[in-house]
Order: structure tokens, then C-alpha cells, then sequence
């Protein structure tokens, strides 16, 4: 099965990726971590792995305060398509802004995840982070 969701699951996809856009902007690690699920697999574009809710929040409250203090990312929904009925596939495009730090700038990336199903809604099962390569120097 590789269908396209329904237009109420595309919704729900769309609700789950403005719940990390936002908790993002809020520097908010809980919240970022409250669309995962318990059991979540989350690599980073650094190749880091973590493994389970407890392990993203932490890893994502941490880069908050630090490389990534105050900046901000725009996320948008690429693509999307269920692969079961109760397992989804979405890529997003997200275009991060760091005001300092290492990775001052701006910065586009792509991630894909798979939502399961689980008591009528949607969480994040697996997310896969990578980093676009810079522009070619002019």
C-alpha cells in the first residue's frame, strides 16, 4: 500500500509538523518531543542517534540553550504517503536561521519521518534529519 493520505490525515500531518515548527521557535524541548513516540528513533544531521522521547528531549532542550539559542525554523510538508493504514511517510523541508553560535546563518535541511497511528492519533515513530550541502561559491 503507498497511498495518499486522506485529506483528515494530511491535516494531522500537517498539525504535527507545526507542533515541532513551534516548539522549536519556543526553544521548547518537551514540546518538541511530545509528537514522538515513547519508543521514537531520531538521527540527527550530525548522524547522532537517539533513541526513545526521553532522549530527544533532552537532546534537543540542550541544543536550545546552546548552538541553537534563539533561532528559529520554518517548516514545511513536502510530501506525504501512507504506507499502511495506520503508518504514514512525510518529508519536510525545513529552512533553520541561527542569529550566532557555530552555526550562524541560514541553513536548509530535509527530514523524514513515519508517523504511526496509535488510539486515533499520529506520532512521530522515526525522524531522519539531513543537512542540505552549502550553495557552490560563486
Amino acid at each position: 500500500m503507498s497511498e495518499s493520505p486522506s485529506d483528515s490525515d494530511r491535516r494531522a500531518f500537517l498539525r504535527v509538523v507545526g507542533e515541532l515548527e513551534s516548539a522549536w521557535n519556543a526553544g521548547d524541548g518537551e514540546a518538541y518531543g511530545a509528537p514522538m513516540a515513547e519508543d521514537a528513533d531520531f538521527v540527527t544531521i550530525r548522524a547522532e542517534h537517539f533513541r526513545g522521547r526521553d532522549a530527544i528531549v533532552a537532546g534537543h532542550s540542550a541544543i536550545f540553550r546552546t548552538i541553537y539559542a534563539g533561532s528559529t525554523n520554518r517548516y514545511s510538508l513536502e510530501t506525504a504517503r501512507m504506507l499502511g493504514e495506520n503508518v504514514a511517510l512525510i518529508h519536510v523541508k525545513a529552512i533553520l536561521v541561527a542569529p550566532a553560535g557555530p552555526l550562524a546563518g541560514r541553513h536548509e535541511a530535509m527530514f523524514s519521518a513515519v508517523l504511526t497511528r496509535q488510539g486515533g492519533s499520529w506520532q512521530i515513530a522515526a525522524f531522519h534529519n539531513t543537512l542540505a550541502p552549502p550553495p557552490p561559491p560563486a
